[in-house]
């Protein structure tokens, strides 16, 4: 399968809010309520909020599409949050933070992932930043797995509320 990377424009929202909807929970931890999940996704993930991300000037939304679907997508926030422990982890600056990267599960494995890390890296160099940072729940081995395999290693921990719940997060980060 061959998909296609591109920079989301203001036409991709309602279609970027479904695929976050669906792709979101596939990354949370059996433990975390479906209720705090279905909260996190009506909070963050909604049409109107990647409005918002897209007309924000420090953030980029790519999308992957195979045959004009979309099937995944990235979203790239330029800087380091104010967050001590983010501080601690990810020192060389300037730095890019990958907050989201998710592929619907029917693209697994057929190189969307793998097509939209190298059009993040692109876009990290396009910035001129030194590293690519992001935060990966502790328990989510398979997501581990893809960021080592693309250059990342651990630089610290940091937490995620979700909820009710506070998730543990690897910080991990690639130069670029």
């Amino acid at each position: 399968m061959g998909c296609d990377v591109a920079a989301a424009v203001a036409a991709d929202v309602d279609e970027l809010s479904g695929v976050a909807a669906q792709t979101f929970p596939l990354a949370c931890p059996a433990s975390v309520s479906a209720a705090d999940v279905a909260a996190f996704i009506d909070e963050n993930l909604s049409a109107h909020r990647f409005a918002d991300y897209l007309a924000d000037p420090d953030r980029l939304v790519l999308t992957a599409r195979d045959d004009g679907r979309m099937v995944g997508y990235a979203m790239l926030i330029q800087g380091v949050p104010d967050d001590d422990d983010v501080h601690r982890a990810v020192t060389p600056r300037p730095a890019i933070e990958l907050s989201k990267m998710y592929v619907l599960p029917g693209s697994h494995g057929a190189g969307v992932s793998a097509a939209l890390m190298s059009a993040v890296f692109s876009a990290a160099r396009e910035l001129r930043a030194h590293v690519v940072w992001l935060g990966v729940n502790q328990q989510n081995a398979r997501a581990q797995r893809f960021y080592l395999k693309h250059g990342f290693t651990i630089s610290g921990t940091k937490t995620f509320r979700l909820g009710e719940a506070t998730e543990n997060d690897y910080v991990m980060v690639c130069p670029v």
